[in-house]
């Protein structure tokens, strides 16, 4: 006599392939996903790593671009330097920012402050020894200096004081007040070369007739020139 269940068993042991098979093909599918995910992340990650417009950078670094700002050909011509703009490094909640004095003095991304420059092309320099001198008491201390310059205007007469500021002289106080350290020597801007004509006239625009020739100066070319910064990138 045929057994009735037969039927049913067969049905069952049928299902329970099926069932098998399934969730074979689930998990190969599941664990192809999570490798590929992986994988494309870590692309991701390595592909920013390797990007030339996120340099690899430390707090306290300082950056250096050809600005396409109006009175930036004649910085260089005055000062005679490659560089017309520059800014120091801080990192916050792992992204690196510029602090810069522009209008007003703020922390600009890297990408976009890289991008801004002629040609993208900078120049980043460090503190010869810095992991031993820029500890994090001397960082913070650096930081808490530069936090209170945040927001204040563009010094576009060139005064040292710390009512208005630009932008060497922004880094030249940060260091001096933060960490005891004169990045470039100080200037008077009669020392520089004042004979170019467009030189001259944005003399004339911001001052007319009564040139401040004993106005104490520091220029980015001087931060540039430092023996105690090194060269670190450059593109």
């Amino acid at each position: 006599m045929k057994n009735k269940n037969q039927p049913i068993n067969s049905m069952k042991r049928k299902g329970i392939v099926l069932l098998i098979i399934c969730i074979l093909l689930a998990t190969e599918y599941f664990l192809k996903s999570e490798y590929y995910e992986s994988k494309k992340e870590k692309e991701q990650i390595d592909s920013v790593k390797t990007n030339k417009d996120t340099p690899e950078v430390k707090n306290g670094d300082i950056i250096f671009h050809t600005s396409q700002s109006t009175q930036s050909e004649a910085i260089q011509l005055a000062t005679n330097s490659k560089y017309s703009h520059c800014g120091i490094i801080f990192i916050q909640n792992d992204q690196p920012y510029v602090f810069e004095a522009i209008q007003p003095v703020k922390l600009t991304p890297l990408n976009q402050w890289i991008a801004r420059g002629k040609e993208n092309k900078y120049v980043i320099k460090r503190l010869i020894d810095a992991n031993h001198i820029l500890t994090k008491e001397v960082l913070a201390k650096m930081q808490a200096i530069g936090e209170s310059f945040l927001g204040k205007n563009y010094d576009l007469t060139f005064e040292w004081n710390d009512e208005k500021l630009y932008c060497s002289e922004l880094i030249w106080k940060i260091y001096q007040r933060g960490a005891d350290i004169e990045l470039g020597k100080l200037e008077k801007l009669e020392d520089f070369d004042l004979s170019d004509i467009k030189v001259q006239t944005k003399l004339q625009e911001r001052y007319g007739t009564n040139i401040p020739l004993n106005e104490t100066v520091i220029s980015p070319q001087a931060i540039f020139d430092s023996s105690l910064l090194m060269t670190i990138q450059e593109e």
